[in-house]
């Protein structure tokens, strides 16, 4: 072979080898492109995340429920999700700060339990805050009903959690039985795990506690004595309770010599780490949103 046709060869091969290259880099290209690119975020209405919340509760509808929204629309796109316990003047505006347009809120926002607007007529405060949350565009909605009827209770099973007791709760039951302390001791470890600054209590501060009545929020002076009456508690521990039914039925126990104390939280506190257990159940589940709890807190100074 002469040199001059040795030397072709070699450019033509090489020639070939470079095309080929060129041709494999190419098909790689999507394949290259594709591990690099950004995961494009789903975007969800709000009616979708109630959708969600309603199919992975295992919740059924609830007739005449109080969790409806009671601003915005179903249709709006969330941006962020903040979950409370009362919708405070103040934590709506901390959603608009928080770039969150979607607030889940356990209790009323209009100061009744259905959340009549008119339930005073021309009540200047209603007024301002409906203005307050359309000037925000945010979306809100009561979660009371549903939020009870998941299991367990989600309510109950964040004040438990919040209080350190999940070792002694137990799913659809409001007794629990912790190691026994002074009632004393009991008020002290409830202000410190539940930040709670101030406790109203009736009971002997040496009273041996160990069977425990735990109803969070405001169910009713005929439920928390009717409890109390079935179970026999050593203490019971509430949020809200009628002064002149609950209280004034442990006084007289008391008096006729039943060993029985109460302990009353206050409402908001008593179920505020429910709601904020729930940003634990939903994120996993909505991993494309935000979604943030902003505590309502303690409405009283105490004096």
């Amino acid at each position: 072979m002469r040199k001059s046709q040795s030397l072709n060869r070699r450019k033509f091969l090489t020639r070939t080898a470079q095309s080929a290259g060129l041709l494999a880099l190419a098909d790689l290209q999507p394949l290259i492109a594709s591990s690099t690119t950004v995961p494009t975020l789903k975007s969800w209405t709000v009616q979708e995340v109630i959708d969600l919340i309603m199919k992975e509760g295992g919740l059924s509808p609830v007739k005449d429920t109080v969790d409806t929204l009671k601003s915005g629309k179903a249709d709006q796109v969330v941006k962020g999700i903040v979950t409370t316990m009362f919708p405070t003047i103040t934590v709506i505006k901390e959603a608009a700060r928080l770039g969150a347009n979607f607030i889940m809120a356990h209790e009323p926002t209009f100061y009744n339990h259905l959340d009549n607007p008119d339930w005073v007529e021309k009540n200047s405060v209603v007024q301002q805050k409906q203005q307050l949350l359309e000037k925000h565009n945010i979306v809100l909605w009561r979660f009371h009903d549903y939020i009870h009827r998941l299991r367990p209770d989600a309510i109950s099973y964040g004040v438990a959690k919040k209080a350190g007791w999940l070792p002694y709760y137990k799913t659809g039951q409001s007794m629990l039985t912790i190691p026994s302390v002074p009632l004393k001791q009991l008020v002290q470890q409830l202000k410190s795990s539940l930040g709670i600054t101030n406790l109203r209590v009736i009971g002997d501060p040496n009273q041996a506690c160990q069977r425990i009545g735990l109803l969070p929020g405001a169910i009713g002076g005929q439920r928390q004595v009717a409890l109390a009456e079935r179970e026999k508690p050593d203490v019971l521990i509430v949020g809200e309770a009628p002064e002149w039914e609950t209280v004034e039925y442990i006084r007289d126990a008391r008096l006729l010599g039943r060993t029985i104390s109460l302990i009353v939280l206050g409402h908001a506190v008593s179920e505020e780490p429910g709601m904020e257990y729930f940003v634990d159940w939903l994120q996993p589940k909505l991993p494309d949103l935000k979604i943030t709890h902003v505590a309502s807190k303690d409405p009283f100074t105490w004096m």
